[in-house]
């Protein structure tokens, strides 16, 4: 299960707060997941049913399900690495798109920024269901860079329903065991949770390979109103201990063996 990793544990000391124009300070929910962030394109092309990222921007489904390269995103990413230079906190890809959906397979924005993030010492931490998509960056990654993977099914009828358009199941798991068995620390994202007792399979299943397991809800979607939250944050909490993960509470400083249980499913407990 365990790499040797203490690099989950994000600290960072700059000598005054920089202030960026594409990497930002996440709020809200987003903020359990990570303390900086950079949104690479506008909209995303999986096409996730679930989604709410449309009305977070105030855009209009069709719109957001096709994607745009950000206006001077580079540039802007250039400067902004000058602002965080020495800042040992990764910086997360992405939150309101996915780093490696299909329009990155052609303007390959989301290797640029690695490059570009690297080149200023800073880290990066990947978070995509776009599966082997990802394998083309594999060599950039090192052990101070993260990578995650969202899993909600475990079959590709499933997915097909809820995320039409991103990788099969089995394509990110295949994914992110690629990438731990180099030696690049890995996550996996419980959430949304769609089937209680799919999630907990998913733990079982890739147990082996992933380092830390982050486990949320559904949020703004009624079939939320389906699961039963209270046995599933107990179930899942149970499993996780009893396979050698430990729970930690502070999200900002997760090692390997840990997983974190998100303020909207520890609420239930």
């Amino acid at each position: 299960m365990h790499t040797q990793l203490s690099m989950f544990k994000q600290i960072a000391a700059p000598s005054k707060k920089p202030r960026g124009t594409v990497i930002y300070e996440p709020k809200g929910r987003a903020r359990e997941y990570a303390s900086l962030a950079c949104n690479l394109y506008t909209g995303c092309d999986h096409g996730c049913t679930y989604c709410f990222a449309p009305n977070a921007l105030r855009k209009t489904r069709t719109d957001f399900d096709n994607p745009k390269v950000r206006a001077d995103f580079l540039h802007k990413l250039s400067r902004d690495c000058q602002q965080y230079q020495g800042i040992t906190k990764r910086i997360l890809l992405c939150f309101t798109c996915d780093p490696y959906q299909h329009l990155d397979v052609i303007h390959q924005v989301t290797r640029e920024a690695i490059t570009m993030l690297h080149h200023h010492d800073l880290h990066v931490e990947i978070l995509t269901k776009g599966g082997s998509r990802a394998l083309r960056d594999l060599d950039l990654f090192t052990s101070k860079d993260t990578f995650a993977t969202t899993l909600t099914t475990l079959t590709d009828a499933k997915s097909l329903h809820w995320e039409p358009n991103a990788a099969t199941p089995q394509d990110r798991i295949d994914t992110i065991h690629q990438f731990h068995a180099v030696g690049i620390p890995t996550w996996v994202s419980l959430e949304p949770v769609l089937y209680a007792n799919v999630s907990l399979d998913i733990i079982r299943q890739t147990s082996e390979f992933v380092d830390v397991f982050k486990v949320g809800t559904l949020n703004y979607h009624k079939h939320a109103q389906t699961i039963d939250w209270p046995r599933f944050a107990r179930d899942s909490i149970q499993l996780l201990t009893s396979i050698g993960y430990r729970r930690n509470t502070d999200p900002d400083i997760l090692q390997s063996g840990d997983f974190y249980v998100k303020r909207d499913l520890a609420r239930f407990l």
